[in-house]
């Protein structure tokens, strides 16, 4: 049975599992889904991300999610990167081939189906306020801005951080 993960830390939070199980129960296919804690990095874990990754593709994971505090350390590690990932310069999405890992960015395609195609809300000079300048937020500026906003605020704990990104 193909063995997939979300991995993050936190991710005991993480509904990925049931979404999953759902999603296969739903339409015959067979897999496992499952959380796993990457250890932070400190001078005890170096590499955590990394180490938890490589443990998981050593037991034939298939492929994985990525959630915080992971995406940019998931993006830098990957040997062949989806162009959606090397705009947000994050990955989400993780697939395992022999040759390395390849990496990709849904955060932003999943934010604008939902808010355009769900809620049928076009954001096509709307005034867009964005919390945030982490990993996520790298994967849904290009997405939104192609929608073509009046305007769009990044907000952000350290100043720094989101003019970066803006």
């Amino acid at each position: 049975m193909p063995h997939y993960a979300v991995i993050g830390n936190p991710i005991a939070h993480s509904r990925s599992p049931e979404i999953h199980a759902a999603f296969a129960s739903q339409t015959g296919i067979q897999l496992h889904y499952e959380r796993l804690l990457a250890p932070l990095d400190t001078p005890e874990t170096p590499n955590g991300f990394l180490t938890t990754v490589e443990a998981f593709v050593a037991q034939k994971g298939k492929g994985a999610n990525v959630t915080v505090p992971f995406k940019e350390v998931a993006f830098t590690n990957c040997t062949t990167l989806s162009p959606r990932a090397e705009k947000a310069r994050a990955v989400n999405t993780l697939s395992f081939h022999k040759d390395g890992w390849h990496g990709d960015n849904t955060d932003g395609a999943g934010l604008v189906r939902d808010i355009t195609h769900n809620l049928h809300y076009p954001l096509k000079d709307k005034h867009v306020l964005i919390l945030g300048a982490g990993g996520a937020v790298r994967g849904v500026l290009a997405p939104l801005l192609e929608l073509q906003p009046a305007e769009l605020v990044i907000a952000n704990r350290t100043l720094a951080k989101a003019e970066h990104l803006a």
